[in-house]
């Protein structure tokens, strides 16, 4: 199915690895200027290196996106290389683990600024470019703002408050035609997911119970199906759908797990 993203410009924040990173090379594939917006500068230039020996155009903003000037910045940035911005894809966080009993109040504000601010700063300066382009907001949320996961209150905070900014934004951007929709991804082996299970005593065994937990197939879903989700909702092949929270997880979320037990 053609997506017809071709020379749309697709700005993806944690874009050079991860979910980020498979959603950015998915976007090039089908024709889409990808937008790499990340903190690490070496792992944002090995991609954009990458991807243009491929054939493949693609340009890397640098910025740290929880300071709000660099979120201006790399909407401005990329206004300048590429003239326009038509799918602003939300998608860099970080779970830090700040807890209701082990976190500070200052500690839990500090992760909403790293986890949320940035989602409202970059809508915020993008949005009169996806007004010109009638583009789309694709929020990468997490099956924990639905759920729930004990002892990282921020992080679970922030992904609920996305979730309740899909909606806001839906509908108060429905006279300019810009959708948006929110990606919530459960059980996804990234490499940061794999830093976690390399830091329990039997990695192996936590991966299997965890995978056994996942109704359809018993498996993680790839970082590729989320990509593949994200570029339908930044496609006009899903031109009439906004406001919508959608669970690529194997039915992790909202099946009875106890189902294949």
């Amino acid at each position: 199915m053609d997506l017809h993203l071709a020379n749309k410009v697709i700005v993806v924040t944690g874009g050079a690895s991860g979910i980020g990173e498979a959603i950015v090379r998915g976007a090039a594939q089908e024709g889409a200027i990808p937008v790499i917006v990340n903190r690490r500068l070496e792992r944002g230039e090995k991609l954009v290196a990458e991807l243009k020996q491929a054939g493949y155009q693609c340009l890397f903003v640098q910025a740290d996106l929880s300071e709000i000037d660099q979120c201006q910045r790399a909407v401005q940035e990329t206004v300048d290389q590429l003239g326009r911005l038509d799918v602003l894809v939300n998608n860099a966080g970080i779970n830090d683990g700040v807890g209701l009993e082990s976190g500070f109040p200052e500690a839990f504000m500090q992760s909403l600024q790293n986890n949320l601010q940035h989602y409202y700063s970059l809508a915020h300066y993008a949005l009169p470019y996806l007004k010109k382009a009638r583009g789309n907001i694709i929020n990468i949320s997490s099956k924990t703002a639905v759920t729930g996961q004990g002892g990282t209150s921020a992080y679970v905070a922030a992904k609920g408050a996305q979730l309740a900014l899909t909606r806001e934004w839906a509908t108060e951007l429905l006279p300019h035609g810009i959708r948006v929709n929110a990606v919530l991804p459960a059980e996804v082996l990234t490499p940061m997911y794999e830093t976690w299970l390399n830091s329990l005593a039997n990695p192996n065994e936590k991966k299997a119970q965890i995978e056994q937990r996942i109704p359809l197939d018993q498996r993680m879903t790839t970082a590729q199906e989320i990509a593949d989700t994200v570029l339908f909702l930044a496609s006009d092949r899903s031109s009439h759908t906004t406001g919508q929270l959608l669970f690529p997880d194997g039915g992790y979320t909202h099946l009875d797990r106890a189902i294949h037990s």
